[in-house]
């Protein structure tokens, strides 16, 4: 099936899914030309397995993933400011079905990159002419003392969607009336940039309403953030930011960081200062996903360095890593990056299962994040390669929120309600 540039950016319907076991798939069956594996059903594989279907219906298309129910983090802030209920969030992969995508609920225990196979925890095996990796992230436990998964079900990091949003959702609305919360922001990179801010926002929110005297605090590992100049105007405007009543307090601990924590309520950084607590929220370091660490496929830095001419790995040939685990420098980690990182790869595993001539890829990322309940700001860009084959940003392609129009503002909340259905359908629906 030919398709131009031009059509392939505008490609939205959704990948579909079959409920399947998992079978050994050793050879590709007769009238597929060839078979492809995806690893992980979030944004990006989801995205990428229906796009391959779409451009390649001679191809059969795997996709693993080891929870039939998928929680999506874009908008889970939401949840804890009781603007959605987490049932919102969820989906499975069933409404996927009409592509013909094979769907294996099952965790993959390993990458043999000579033989081309993936093993599954039931026991069998895959094998594949091209592989797709996309794992999402993994967390880095041992910077915090005191801070690991067990104690991240008392403080809740609620940086992968489900039970730790609902947690820290409980722990707020428990708060007492003049509690305070601390949000520890990670350093880069790590998923979502500008999400502990909107998260900050959204508890502000929240508390202007039913706890008008509780304090939010971020203690930032870094010394400015995603839209700090979008994020501290509106927070100047809504909860007094700056002055003496503000309800958002921001403080960056980029050379006093947080070693421990101590209890379930207080903080010690590096100078011997405490901070405490009554609902803390610890936002853990990152890294790429537990398989691509198994397979082989991180640096030293805990990520997945690809080409970006085609998302194949540096390290490993014939493996292809998108989302949130890979590193595409200049592109933020978020839904939607993932979504069309996912797109120029299956693009390119096509053309190159098919022996064809590709054009250098184009990537494109908008983030809204909201303000309040009906106030969002956001900030869109467009990439692409230069003759170096370095990402860069195209000229006039982007945009960021107006920093004083209030209307505008409120318009911009409705299309994040909007672009969330939309990146929903376009990653996981017909």
């Amino acid at each position: 099936m030919a398709i131009n540039r031009r059509q392939f950016l505008r490609l939205s319907s959704a990948t579909a899914l079959l409920p399947a076991t998992a079978c050994t798939v050793f050879p590709v069956e007769k009238h597929y030309s060839a078979h492809v594996v995806v690893i992980g059903g979030g944004f990006a594989g989801a995205t990428a397995a229906k796009t391959l279907r779409l451009l390649a219906p001679d191809i059969k298309v795997s996709l693993i993933e080891q929870n039939p129910v998928y929680t999506t983090c874009p908008t889970s802030n939401w949840v804890v400011a009781g603007l959605k209920k987490i049932h919102d969030l969820q989906l499975d992969y069933q409404a996927l079905a009409n592509h013909q995508v094979d769907v294996i609920i099952d965790r993959v225990t390993g990458i043999d990159p000579d033989n081309k196979t993936v093993s599954l925890q039931q026991g069998n095996r895959l094998y594949y002419d091209r592989l797709i990796v996309a794992p999402g992230i993994d967390f880095i436990w041992d910077d915090i003392a005191g801070f690991n998964a067990e104690a991240a079900e008392q403080v809740p990091h609620a940086w992968k969607a489900g039970k730790q949003t609902e947690i820290l959702r409980r722990q707020l609305v428990s708060m007492p009336e003049n509690g305070r919360v601390i949000i520890v922001a990670p350093k880069n990179p790590f998923r979502c940039p500008p999400g502990p801010y909107e998260r900050a926002s959204l508890m502000a929110w929240y508390c202007q309403r039913y706890k008008p005297k509780a304090k939010i605090l971020i203690l930032d590992h870094k010394r400015g953030f995603s839209k700090q100049v979008l994020f501290m105007q509106g927070w100047r405007r809504l909860y007094g930011y700056g002055s003496s009543r503000s309800m958002i307090e921001w403080l960056s601990i980029a050379d006093n960081p947080v070693t421990a924590l101590i209890g379930k309520r207080q903080l010690e950084t590096d100078f011997g200062d405490h901070f405490k607590a009554d609902v803390m929220n610890i936002i853990p370091w990152q890294k790429a996903g537990k398989i691509a660490q198994i397979a082989g496929l991180t640096d030293q830095r805990g990520w997945c360095p690809v080409n970006p001419v085609n998302s194949e790995s540096r390290l490993i040939p014939n493996i292809h890593v998108i989302g949130d685990a890979a590193i595409y420098p200049g592109i933020p980690k978020s839904a939607f990056a993932a979504n069309s990182e996912a797109k120029a790869c299956a693009f390119a595993v096509s053309s190159l299962l098919k022996g064809e001539e590709f054009t250098h890829p184009l990537w494109m990322n908008t983030c809204y994040s909201l303000l309040s309940a009906d106030q969002a700001i956001s900030v869109s860009m467009v990439y692409k390669l230069d003759n170096n084959n370095q990402i860069i940003k195209v000229k006039d392609a982007g945009g960021v929120s107006a920093k004083t129009n209030v209307a505008a503002l409120q318009k911009e909340a409705g299309y994040a309600k909007n672009w969330y259905q939309s990146i929903i359908y376009d990653s996981f629906m017909e």
